[in-house]
């Protein structure tokens, strides 16, 4: 059956692990603590803080609450409360062009041709919808928003999780054999290939060593589209 669809990945996919290591996580880790103390009482945080206290056993108002989310920023847990929490304090970071997000440079003009294409564009990470639609809406190629046509993050499912990704097949309404999903980790390839995905590795910092059966490519503009 003919490729219909795309899903990627961002860091070292679509764009550098560094920008969101070092200014995204630095940016998000020096805002928080302002951040909770003035919007603690908003639903939508509200609703996050409770989650994440219900996992360590206190109150949404407890000190923990914010050292345990400053704690995940430092060891990079991809927990959803922190990657939605992260997600509000860099809209405001990104409204004021404190920075733009990278992308690599052949990633706009490959992702345009897929589309005109026909193809289907998807984004899956593990940072939240709300950041990605932020990530690609305030690019340093500019707006990169039109492009895709949905997102999903680990609201669906983790990414080493096959069932994640047969999740995402039911919510476009596609066959495993009609999507390639593109990252840089063999195990989220894995996981996407035992649910009948085409899957390929990008290598954006050299050849890795174990690439599990999957294609593998420097780039964009170097993928093969399994047809």
């Amino acid at each position: 059956m003919a490729l219909r669809a795309i899903i990627t990945d961002i860091e070292g996919t679509t764009s550098s692990i560094s920008f969101v290591h070092d200014v995204l996580f630095p940016y998000a880790r020096s805002a928080l603590p302002g951040f909770v103390a003035r919007h603690r009482d908003d639903a939508e945080v509200r609703r996050w803080l409770q989650d994440v206290a219900d996992e360590i056993g206190t109150g949404p108002d407890a000190p923990e609450v914010l050292d345990t989310l400053l704690h995940w920023i430092d060891i990079d847990r991809k927990h959803t409360a922190l990657k939605a929490l992260q997600g509000m304090i860099w809209d405001a970071g990104y409204a004021g062009a404190e920075f733009r997000a990278h992308v690599y440079p052949e990633v706009p003009a490959r992702l345009a041709a897929w589309k005109a294409d026909g193809l289907d564009l998807y984004v899956y990470s593990s940072g939240s919808v709300k950041a990605q639609k932020l990530f690609f809406g305030h690019s340093e190629a500019g707006d990169l928003s039109g492009l895709f046509d949905g997102h999903f993050d680990t609201t669906i499912g983790g990414k080493r999780e096959a069932g994640s990704y047969a999740a995402i097949l039911e919510e476009i309404g596609r066959s495993g054999d009609e999507v390639l999903f593109l990252s840089d980790v063999v195990a989220e390839l894995d996981a996407a290939r035992e649910a009948g995905l085409h899957t390929g590795l990008l290598e954006r910092d050299g050849p890795v060593a174990d690439r599990n059966g999957h294609p593998a490519w420097p780039d964009f503009d170097a993928i093969v589209l399994p047809r």
